[in-house]
């Protein structure tokens, strides 16, 4: 289909898009196509005269103008000149600034070219700096740790170390000197833990210097809490019951608590035991160092030990050491066994006590044969005593020191024993045996407060002076009895677990004293002529079985307290009753041996030519005698006594007396002879009347019926068996016929 002309709308359209077009490239831009569409119609032609005619028409149009305003042309011509003059200056200056800012930018490229290497060196010094910062922190901080295990700051010193290893040593692991460090950590671990030690061996040493000390504070506090205990027992004597460490005593002594381990006096610091152990816990050496820890104390524990210990230097110094030193070494021992439980266990803390314990036993019982001193054994038991209160105060086991009480109080005993057996023998042998003489009521007083006497009369009744019926040997061993008795209980206050012991032992060592140094002495000097003597030792036989009985009733009362209100018995107590027995047969003896004497001396004529016109001398100085015995010496017998010794020698007299004429030497004796005989007979009859006892008249019956057989007017009257049990019963059967045959022979045979 042949094209269309283009209309000339269209040619007007694409000329206003040409003449509108901002720029050359946009002129093309709708040139190109309007050729392309006009040359496909082959009208190129036409656009061509089309544009012809636009040109033609602009330069009409210019001309027009130009011709209008061609001052003003020329004017803008000069001025576009003079500005493109100026252009081509500033083109100029452009092109010089141009290569200016050129040479410019090969200098800065040349500088930034310097800027990057310098920024290259700098990094890698800066990376230098930093590796060499990190290794000098690393050197400051293992100096750091040598420099606080310098100053003793170990834990510190430690913990550096850790933090030096485990933090910083990581970030220089490349570079030399992280090996060489990590290679120095164990042996920078051990030098602490030297160090440490070293510092525990010196706090060790002054422990061990300081444990006598704190050992003479805790007996001497333990002292104190026993007199407080006492005066509250003052107070109250329920409390009484109840012993020094026991509940009810703690919670009363609540208001005087007392912390041995940090006063006034003494503070014991544990801190270096806390730190040696948190650093060797820390080190994972805890076994080694609980075996080596253990070691130093077990020897420690035996240089605290002397060779030997004295018992008899002054103020017992030696044992004071010794038991202060155990004290104050045990008690730091159980105050680190209760502040770290798994460094000292209580089986490891009881294994040194008690290795200690038989050790200081044995020094003690080696030196015990020094000690003679009851007084000072006494001492010794206290100290041990307290020692053993202490050491219970922390829960110690002090059965070994129990048992060698009773080694302390045997020995105790034998060493009393001996010297009251020496002040009784003393006693005993150096009395005169007479009744004691009192002067004052205060002397009369001290007797009756130390002596087992009960005065017949009461004491307002007392005249004085008087005479007491013992001798003085009585009281005097009363005194050294109650001694006896109190030094023993000395021995057996709160602190000597084994009462029974002592009861016992007190018994039998009383028995014995009394038994043996008192009675038997008494019984030797039975054989003693004196009359006077012997009686005297019958009085003091009397008041010693009474006061044995007391004693029994003592002893029961002090053993009811303490074990059991068993009936105590005593064997002096029979020895004394039985002794007097032998002490009467004695004065029986002694009187008989004197009324033989006296009887011996009678005279008697048998055949006399007249009768005797008064008694016989003999007679009478038996019945002085008989009278003296009554009111002097036997005076102070009991009655029954008395009138035993005096039946006895009635009855001996008239026996002597009867058997004078039964002599075989008197073979004949005629009236005379038998008057002299009654007359003597009844003479000693009215004597015996005279003393009111009429029990002893029946002594002389025999002596009377035989006289009167022999005075009577039909003798035959004794054969006749119903007639002599009546008239002359008491007469012996074999004597009367001896007599009659003497007294009737002689009146057969006046002459022979």
């Amino acid at each position: 289909m042949p094209s269309v002309a283009p209309s000339r709308n269209e040619s007007s359209y694409l000329l206003n898009q040409l003449i509108i077009s901002p720029s050359d490239a946009d002129y093309l831009d709708q040139l190109i196509p309007s050729i392309k569409e006009y040359s496909v119609g082959n009208r190129t032609s036409q656009l061509s005269q089309t544009l012809s005619r636009f040109a033609s028409d602009k330069e009409t149009e210019i001309e027009t103008i130009c011709n209008t305003n061609h001052q003003e042309f020329v004017t803008s011509v000069n001025q576009l000149l003079r500005i493109r003059e100026g252009t081509v200056s500033l083109t100029a200056e452009i092109l010089d600034l141009n290569q200016s800012i050129q040479a410019s930018t090969e200098k800065l490229a040349e500088q930034k070219r310097a800027l990057v290497e310098s920024r290259s060196h700098r990094q890698n010094i800066d990376e230098t700096s930093k590796a060499i910062q990190d290794c000098l922190e690393v050197l400051r901080l293992a100096n750091q740790v040598h420099d606080l295990l310098a100053k003793k700051n170990h834990y510190a010193a430690l913990r550096a170390l850790e933090e030096l290893q485990n933090v910083h040593l990581k970030g220089v692991t490349q570079y030399k000197i992280a090996d060489m460090i990590q290679r120095s950590v164990p042996a920078t671990q051990k030098a602490i833990a030297e160090a440490v030690m070293s510092d525990l061996n010196t706090w060790l040493y002054r422990i061990r210097e300081m444990s006598q000390y704190l050992g003479e504070i805790a007996l001497y506090h333990t002292d104190l809490r026993k007199t407080r205990h006492k005066e509250r027992t003052e107070i109250s004597p329920y409390l009484g019951q109840f012993k020094l460490n026991s509940a009810i005593e703690l919670v009363s002594d609540e208001s005087e608590e007392y912390d041995l381990l940090q006063n006034e006096e003494l503070q014991v610091d544990f801190t270096p035991l806390f730190e040696c152990l948190h650093i060797h816990r820390s080190l994972g050496h805890m076994d080694k160092f609980r075996v080596e820890y253990a070691n130093t104390r077990r020897r420690q524990k035996e240089l605290l030990l002397p060779a030997s210990v004295t018992l008899v230097d002054e103020d017992g110094a030696s044992l004071h050491n010794l038991l202060e030193e155990m004290a104050g070494f045990a008690i730091v021992e159980r105050s680190t066994m209760k502040r770290v439980p798994d460094l000292r266990s209580s089986v490891d803390v009881d294994e040194l006590w008690d290795s200690m314990c038989q050790t200081a036993v044995i020094l003690i019982s080696e030196a015990l044969h020094e000690v003679d001193n009851a007084e000072s054994l006494l001492k010794i038991k206290n100290l041990i005593a307290l020692f053993m209160q202490t050491m219970n105060t922390w829960d110690f086991h002090v059965g070994v020191f129990d048992d060698f009480l009773l080694t302390l109080f045997r020995k105790y005993a034998d060493l009393l024993k001996k010297r009251f057996s020496d002040d009784f023998r003393e006693i005993v042998s150096t009395d005169d045996y007479m009744p004691m003489p009192i002067q004052t009521v205060e002397e009369f007083d001290k007797v009756l407060n130390v002596s087992w006497y009960s005065p017949d009369k009461p004491r307002e009744e007392q005249v004085f002076p008087c005479v007491l019926p013992f001798s003085q040997m009585y009281p005097l061993c009363c005194i050294d009895i109650r001694n006896f008795l109190n030094q023993f209980y000395f021995f057996a206050n709160d602190d000597f677990s084994h009462p029974s012991l002592i009861d016992e032992t007190l018994r039998d060592a009383l028995d014995e004293l009394l038994s043996d140094k008192v009675c038997d002495t008494l019984v030797e000097r039975l054989a003693s002529q004196y009359l006077g003597q012997i009686v005297q030792i019958l009085i003091n036989l009397e008041h010693f079985e009474l006061a044995c009985r007391e004693l029994e009733l003592l002893l029961a009362a002090a053993r009811s307290q303490n074990v059991s209100g068993d009936v105590v018995t005593l064997n002096a107590t029979e020895k004394f009753r039985s002794n007097k027995k032998a002490a009467e047969k004695r004065i029986f003896e002694v009187v008989n041996s004197k009324i033989d004497d006296l009887i011996e001396t009678a005279e008697y004529d048998w055949m006399a030519s007249v009768p005797p016109a008064e008694p016989s001398n003999y007679m009478q100085t038996l019945t002085r005698f008989l009278s003296n015995i009554m009111n002097s010496t036997l005076l102070g017998l009991p009655t029954e006594i008395k009138e035993l010794i005096y039946f006895d020698a009635l009855s001996h007299a008239a026996n002597m007396i009867l058997a004078l004429p039964l002599s075989p030497e008197v073979k004949r004796i005629n009236p005379n002879g038998v008057v002299a005989l009654a007359k003597d007979v009844e003479y000693l009859s009215q004597f015996v009347d005279s003393l009111g006892v009429p029990i002893l008249r029946e002594n002389l019956d025999e002596l009377q019926q035989t006289v009167q057989l022999m005075q009577a007017d039909n003798t035959d009257e004794f054969y006749d068996i119903s007639t002599r049990n009546k008239k002359y019963g008491r007469v012996d059967a074999i004597h009367g016929p001896v007599l009659l045959e003497k007294y009737v022979v002689q009146h057969e045979n006046p002459d022979t």
